[in-house]
C-alpha cells in the first residue's frame, strides 16, 4: 500500500474548500443588489462576523462579505469576478495579502505589485467604485510561538513584516488616489501586537476582537453608505 502523502491531501482539500466557497458566492451574487458595500479578502475578512456585529449594534447597513480563507493575492485576482465584480459594489473595503507573507519567497515589492494589479483591474472594470485598503492586523507573537507551525510562520510573517507592509499599502493607496484605513487601534497592546485576549492562535481573531475592529470601521461604513 503506497504511503499517504498528507501534505498533498490537505492541499487538495484546501483547494476544494476554496472552490466550494466560490461556487456558493457565485450563486449568492445572482441574488445580490448592486451598488452596496463590499468587504473582501482572505480568512481574516471571511471570519469577520460583520452582519451579527452590526445587528448587535442596532445598525442596518447594506454590506456583503466575500472573504475566502487561505487566499493569496494571485488566487484573489483569479477569483475577482466572483469576489468583487459580479456584485458591482459602490464601495470596497479590501484586506488581501497576509497569506503572501507566510514563506521564504515573500517580498514586499512582489506583494505590492500584485496588490496594485488587483486594484487597477477593479478600477478598470468598475468605473466610479470607491476603494479603501485596510491595514493588515497585527499578530500575537507570544501565542504563535507556542505552536510549532505558527512559530515557523513567524520567521516570515511577524509584526515587523506587517508594519512594513502596512506602510507600503498606505503608500500604494495614496499613489492610486484611494483611501487607506488602519482599524487596529483597539486591538493592540502596549507593544503594538495583537492583544492575547482577542486571538485564537496568535493570528486569527475572536468575535469580541472583531467588535473592536468594527468600533473603528463603523464610521467609515456609515460614510460609505451615505454616499450611495
Amino acid at each position: 500500500m503506497p504511503e499517504l502523502d498528507l501534505e498533498r491531501l490537505f492541499a487538495e482539500m484546501g483547494q476544494r474548500e476554496k472552490a466550494d466557497k466560490l461556487e456558493r458566492y457565485r450563486r449568492l451574487n445572482a441574488l445580490a443588489k448592486p451598488g452596496q458595500i463590499l468587504l473582501a479578502g482572505s480568512s481574516l475578512m471571511e471570519q469577520f462576523p460583520i452582519h451579527e456585529l452590526l445587528q448587535d449594534a442596532g445598525v442596518s447597513l447594506p454590506v456583503y462579505n466575500r472573504g475566502v480563507g487561505g487566499f493569496v493575492t494571485q488566487e484573489f485576482q483569479a477569483a475577482l469576478d466572483v469576489c468583487v465584480l459580479q456584485l458591482r459594489p459602490s464601495h470596497i473595503f479590501l484586506n488581501i495579502g497576509t497569506n503572501d507573507m507566510n514563506g521564504p519567497d515573500y517580498t514586499l515589492e512582489g506583494l505590492l505589485a500584485r496588490y496594485e494589479a488587483i486594484v487597477r483591474e477593479i478600477l478598470e472594470k468598475l468605473p466610479g467604485v470607491k476603494i479603501t485598503l485596510l491595514a493588515y492586523y497585527p499578530l500575537c507573537e507570544s501565542r504563535m510561538r507556542e505552536d510549532p507551525h505558527m512559530a515557523e510562520v513567524l520567521r516570515y510573517r511577524n509584526n515587523r513584516t506587517i508594519a512594513q507592509a502596512n506602510q507600503g499599502v498606505e503608500a500604494l493607496a495614496r499613489r492610486l488616489g484611494l483611501s487607506f484605513a488602519n482599524c487596529n487601534q483597539y486591538l493592540v497592546d502596549s507593544t503594538g501586537g495583537l492583544k492575547e485576549e482577542y486571538t485564537i492562535e496568535g493570528m486569527h481573531i475572536y468575535g469580541d476582537g472583531y467588535a473592536m475592529v468594527l468600533k473603528a470601521l463603523l464610521p467609515l461604513l456609515q460614510a460609505a453608505a451615505a454616499q450611495m
